[in-house]
């Protein structure tokens, strides 16, 4: 079985779990949860109905936002500049975006993160930001 989606708006990084202690407790929360929240809504939409069940190969495309610097000014604002790159090499790093996908995908799109075997990504700068998400179920023989 093969997944396609496709989640508009800006990718979302996975952002380092926090602790802290209160009244003599330790506790621990995720700073990441409203974004996943919001994500989850966004991919519901086009999820499969059910979860893949075997080894899954996974493609991740991030598009980011392009900065302002990208773009000519004057009469020729909105147009691109000549110079102005494809691949975004700016932080947040490309394994926290595959973390956050990873985490919101568990139970929607497979039953565990474990089921990937098969990883492919890319972070490119673009006019519409979105995450676009293929899966493909593997065969488990031979």
């Amino acid at each position: 079985m093969n997944v396609h989606l496709t989640v508009k708006g800006e990718p979302k990084a996975q952002k380092r779990h926090r602790s802290g202690s209160r009244n003599g407790k330790s506790y621990t929360y995720d700073p990441s949860s409203s974004d996943k929240a919001d994500f989850l809504v966004l991919m519901h939409n086009s999820a499969p109905k059910s979860p893949l069940q075997g080894p899954i190969s996974l493609l991740c495309k991030f598009h980011c936002t392009r900065p302002k610097a990208h773009f000519k000014t004057g009469k020729n604002a909105g147009q691109l500049k000549p110079t102005a790159p494809i691949w975004c090499q700016t932080r947040p790093d490309i394994d926290n975006y595959l973390k956050f996908i990873m985490d919101c995908a568990n139970k929607i799109l497979f039953n565990d993160d474990s089921q990937v075997v098969k990883v492919e990504m890319s972070k490119t700068y673009s006019i519409s930001p979105r995450v676009e998400i293929y899966l493909e179920e593997l065969d488990n023989i031979g």
